[in-house]
């Protein structure tokens, strides 16, 4: 028997059995404003990197909690349906614009630092993702407690750190964030789905939670580098 000779199925990979089809349309729509929303963040990102406004961190910040408030407050619609995408595309700006001083950084240490880290999130974010959507349904939903605890141990460690100044503690909390947002992306797109069978179409909404794990996805990786060559620099 040669194993040479046998075929591969590639339709089967793209197969979700236990999904209904409703539901893969909704991931879909989904999946587009995620394209969308990481487009615009670029944009947003690209402007504070060639303007270098130094308040932009602060501004956005606000500006972004504010739009993500009023998207959250307009019921999805079909009436309402452009204006949300519109309040969408505008978070995503603000965001992108929110992580200038970040980007700022790594291009001072390194340039190259930042390739590296998008690739590195797009590779962690897509792996995680299809491990969710490929598995049985609610099987990572147990994640949601256990996320949430190590969360708030996270911020408890950091304010404790505004106090202790811990370079350790601080590369900790670095290193368990990636983690624990890999565990959110595994639970926020199955509870994605699960909402979505359930009849919770709003697709817009649904975006911004994988577009939150994404961007601090990509963050934590981000300064994780700049960390790393930071110390390579001083050794030499």
């Amino acid at each position: 028997m040669n194993i040479f000779d046998r075929k591969i199925n590639f339709d089967a990979l793209f197969k979700f059995s236990h999904i209904t089809p409703s539901t893969q349309q909704h991931l879909k729509k989904v999946y587009a404003s995620f394209a969308l929303c990481m487009f615009v963040a670029a944009a947003g990102a690209y402007v504070h990197v060639v303007t270098h406004f130094i308040q932009a961190g602060l501004l956005s910040a606000l500006g972004s909690l504010g739009l993500m408030i009023w998207l959250m407050a307009t019921p999805h619609s079909h009436e309402t349906e452009q204006k949300r995408l519109g309040l969408l595309a505008g978070f995503a700006f603000l965001t992108g614009v929110g992580l200038g001083p970040a980007l700022d950084l790594c291009i001072a240490i390194n340039p190259s630092i930042l390739p590296t880290a998008f690739m590195g999130t797009a590779m962690i974010f897509t792996c995680f993702t299809l491990s969710a959507l490929y598995a049985r349904r609610r099987s990572y939903l147990f994640l949601g407690g256990i996320l949430m605890s190590a969360m708030s141990l996270m911020l408890l460690s950091s304010l404790g750190n505004l106090f202790f100044g811990s370079v350790w503690l601080f590369q900790a909390n670095l290193y368990m964030g990636l983690v624990v947002m890999c565990g959110f992306v595994l639970f926020d797109t199955q509870l994605i789905i699960e909402k979505a069978e359930n009849g919770d179409k709003d697709y817009i909404w649904h975006c911004v939670d994988l577009f939150l794990d994404f961007v601090t996805l990509f963050r934590k990786l981000m300064m994780i580098l700049a960390m790393n060559e930071k110390d390579k620099k001083k050794k030499k």
